[in-house]
């Protein structure tokens, strides 16, 4: 049963109204950055329009914008950390060998959409991309370690594959 001050919103604009100063201040006290409390803020709303939960269905929506607050926290968390790994590889080569500023630009968007677009995949589809292609292990190695056949890990990661490059063309 909703809080009797905290009204539930008609739509996503009253949703908004009512709960974005909140939003942006949980986020701030657990990031402590203003900055990117608001930005992370407006992509938790941006994230309800994808939604097909009506806003008004909502019945505690602070706890339920927390909640999608926290997974972009943790998305945000992970995409720093392969950026980080990236930039941390690319000191290790010679300056000569060194992609341009542009280049590297391009390269970090493009972990980055193929980080989104494995958390968009099934748990399993996921795992055998990463284990394949990070773990460097055999189709046959996959499926013992997914309890798949190797036919269901080379369906999986021809999904997965497909979606990844797919996301990285456009």
């Amino acid at each position: 049963m909703p809080s009797p001050d905290l009204p539930i919103a008609n739509d996503l604009g009253g949703l908004y109204a009512a709960h974005s100063t909140w939003l942006q201040g949980w986020l701030r006290r657990r990031i402590g950055d203003s900055f990117v409390a608001a930005d992370l803020a407006q992509d938790t709303f941006v994230s309800l329009l994808d939604r097909s939960t009506p806003a008004e269905a909502i019945r505690e929506p602070r706890p339920f914008l927390a909640t999608i607050a926290k997974r972009l926290i943790a998305h945000r968390h992970r995409r720093q950390l392969l950026e980080t790994a990236y930039l941390e590889a690319l000191a290790c080569l010679p300056e000569a060998l060194a992609p341009s500023p542009e280049t590297q630009l391009i390269a970090i968007q493009s972990l980055q959409e193929i980080d989104r677009v494995l958390d968009g995949l099934p748990a399993k589809v996921r795992e055998a991309f990463l284990l394949a292609h990070l773990g460097e292990l055999s189709y046959a190695e996959i499926a013992d370690k997914l309890a798949v056949s190797t036919s269901s890990v080379k369906q999986y990661l021809a999904r997965a594959n497909r979606e990844c490059l797919f996301a990285i063309a456009l």
